[in-house]
């Protein structure tokens, strides 16, 4: 598509979705090596998601949108693989990149939750040293106070 094709309002659209880091199907079809309708079947058969769309259902495409299409270029080209094939590929490979998440976010909240639990347990320490002086000042003061009552009995 060159500038004499594209729509009077694009170029406000381009700046835009540059600034965000996103860009527009022909953009992103341009960058890429793909034709626009590639993308969109792409889209159609499962293998892309666009990471968003404009509030007018624009579709909009990050650097890793295109990181995989460039993945599924190569597993065409390079590999010989047919979209199925592909799609079952990408699909494993989504899954792993999806337990790698949760295992970090599980990871992640294991590691808070073991910092809370040491907290407390230096909590509790400092608390169990201030208890074990409590004891020793009373075991003492009992001490104290049973050696005067003997004291006292032998006058």
């Amino acid at each position: 598509m060159n500038g004499s094709d594209a729509p009077a309002s694009q170029p406000a659209t381009t700046e835009a979705a540059a600034a965000s880091g996103l860009l527009g199907i022909g953009a992103a079809a341009e960058k890429a090596g793909v034709s626009q309708r590639a993308l969109r079947y792409y889209q159609q058969i499962g293998l892309l998601t666009p990471c968003g769309c404009t509030p007018g259902g624009l579709r909009r495409y990050s650097e890793d949108d295109l990181a995989r299409v460039a993945r599924i270029r190569q597993l065409q080209e390079l590999l010989g693989f047919n979209l199925d094939e592909i799609a079952l590929l990408l699909r494993g490979e989504d899954r792993l990149a999806e337990k790698l998440a949760l295992v970090r976010e599980s990871l992640e909240l294991q590691q808070g939750l073991r910092a809370s639990v040491e907290a407390k347990r230096q909590g509790i320490e400092g608390f169990l040293t201030d208890l074990d002086a409590r004891i020793a000042k009373m075991r003492a003061f009992v001490a104290q106070l049973e050696a005067d009552q003997v004291a006292a009995g032998k006058e």
